[in-house]
């Protein structure tokens, strides 16, 4: 094992084992939160290793804890918005930085989404090539319950998934097992946790042939549950306006619908709004980089409102849950709001990728 001295932070362990390029998230506490430091140093890593020759491959996964990722680091996200947002929008440049990257990335990238994998961790598990689902994952995007909205690429990625699971995902924060990933493409296989470590011996035989190192550990996955609710959630939420969407849960009768439907009331309906939004124009996008753009935009905007300030107090902060979002009914909620949030900034503040090998 060569360790690489990439970065400044512990909080992500970074080496080279013969022809894998390792990349194992180490802050366990915090289920792994993204910090600007850890994205700057796996992006360092990142970007050394795709020249170097001696790196075939590239692993994402955690070093020890319960979860792969659960984010990003939300309440300094807060803090930053409450004041002038500076310390947000870096953060967001960097991270979206690292999640252009791995999506560009012309070497095999292999990410284990083995636990929780929220937020940034989907950041960056769905970039990869290679996505590996277990029995311990849980993934999920559930931003608008502290006024946010899906990012980390969430406007290309979930607006692509089959029938309307991605506005019912980016509504509601449902959150998926592994099963259920693999069904809607979310996971490129589905691998039991005991055979993780024989996978990653194998996958250093052949790096250049990931998928089909990883195709030799596939397992026998259980029914994905969503399956069963697919055509529900067509229906119910086949509109892009939130208030049809609420209405139609309300005339429908079945304990799913109402159970969705207390979901969607508790969120904040700025934040639905945004997402709905955020997910029509993402599914026309043409590029990754103009999604990540326009993300960035939206991001800056929306760290400095009041719901996503409110929602960080309310759920991570005070802990009372009892979010007061403004407005509080998605009636009131303007278009020229939303306008606003998603105008695009002005040249020499626009988010830049890095710049291609």
């Amino acid at each position: 094992m060569l360790t690489s001295l990439f970065g400044n932070t512990p909080d992500v362990l970074l080496t080279r084992e013969g022809p894998l390029g390792r990349i194992r998230l180490n802050r366990p506490k915090a289920i792994h939160a993204l910090t600007r430091e850890m994205c700057e140093a796996m992006s360092e890593a990142l970007l050394a290793w795709r020249t170097d020759e001696r790196v075939k491959a590239v692993v994402i996964d955690h070093a020890e804890g319960r979860g792969f990722c659960a984010g990003g680091d939300v309440v300094m996200l807060a803090r930053s918005g409450a004041a002038d947002g500076t310390d947000a929008r870096a953060f967001f440049h960097a991270e979206y930085r690292l999640n252009h990257l791995l999506f560009t990335y012309d070497k095999p990238t292999v990410a284990i989404m083995d636990g929780i994998t929220m937020g940034g961790g989907v950041g960056i598990s769905l970039p990869c090539q290679v996505r590996i689902a277990t029995e311990n994952t849980r993934f999920a995007m559930p931003e608008t319950g502290i006024g946010l909205f899906p990012d980390v690429g969430g406007g290309w990625y979930l607006s692509r998934l089959p029938g309307r699971v991605g506005q019912f995902m980016a509504l509601t924060g449902a959150r998926l097992d592994g099963a259920e990933c693999r069904y809607l493409g979310l996971a490129t296989h589905y691998v039991e946790q005991a055979s993780l470590p024989d996978l990653l011996e194998r996958l250093a035989k052949t790096p250049a042939r990931a998928a089909g190192a990883v195709g030799a550990f596939t397992a026998t996955m259980p029914e994905p549950r969503i399956a069963a609710n697919q055509i529900n959630i067509a229906r119910l939420f086949a509109s892009d306006q939130l208030e049809e969407i609420i209405a139609a849960l309300e005339a429908d009768e079945s304990d799913w619908a109402q159970t969705e439907l207390a979901t969607l009331k508790s969120k904040s309906p700025l934040s639905c709004k945004v997402s709905l939004r955020l997910l029509a124009d993402g599914a026309g996008r043409e590029t990754f980089e103009d999604e990540m753009r326009a993300e960035y935009a939206l991001a800056s905007h929306v760290v400095q409102t009041h719901d996503f300030i409110e929602g960080v107090r309310a759920l991570l902060l005070d802990k009372d849950n009892a979010p007061k979002w403004m407005p509080a009914v998605p009636e009131a909620v303007l278009d020229d709001t939303l306008d606003q949030l998603f105008k695009p900034l002005p040249p020499g503040e626009e988010w830049t990728p890095f710049p291609q090998a």
